[in-house]
């Protein structure tokens, strides 16, 4: 909703509409996204040793990423289109778990926030982690996806990892 009560993607015939960011300051803003992709373990074993059938798993998913969080506004119809001045997909295997942790920032200097960017960006890397060993496995997991910190702009900083 916006300051006045009414939403702010929706005119007043209740059609959609792009908010107009144009009167908005810019802002130096990061966002990072967080997702996580539950292997199993020999499958994980597979990706850790980069013995799977396409190849480099990770690299692969890392430039997935950082390809998706520039389309967002393609994908997204209310997006705006932002200049990324950073874009970085992070990965953390735990073996314990066969889980494969994807954190994925998103930065610019712009009016309106990242955070679709990096959101996007995970889930792409993820998504990319699936392709890539679907082949041996079938039942994999995508879970958790969610905004773990955000900086820039009238709202302030939001920061869960803490």
């Amino acid at each position: 909703m916006s300051t006045n009560g009414s939403f702010s993607h929706i005119d007043e015939q209740g059609g959609v509409r792009m908010v107009d960011v144009g009167s908005k300051p810019e802002s130096t803003r990061q966002a990072v996204a967080a997702t996580t992709v539950q292997l199993a373990p020999t499958t994980f074993a597979l990706l850790r040793d980069q013995a799977l059938p396409k190849g480099d798993v990770l690299t692969t998913a890392q430039v997935a990423g950082i390809m998706a969080a520039k389309q967002t506004a393609q994908l997204i119809p209310m997006c705006h289109p932002l200049p990324l001045s950073q874009i970085d997909i992070q990965f953390e295997l735990d073996q314990d778990t066969a889980k494969i942790y994807i954190e994925a920032l998103a930065a610019t200097t712009a009016p309106t926030g990242v955070e679709m960017e990096a959101l996007v960006a995970a889930q792409i890397a993820a998504l990319t982690i699936y392709d890539m060993c679907k082949a041996v496995q079938k039942d994999i997991v995508i879970a958790d996806t969610r905004l773990i910190y955000k900086s820039g702009g009238r709202s302030g900083t939001y920061d869960v990892r803490d």
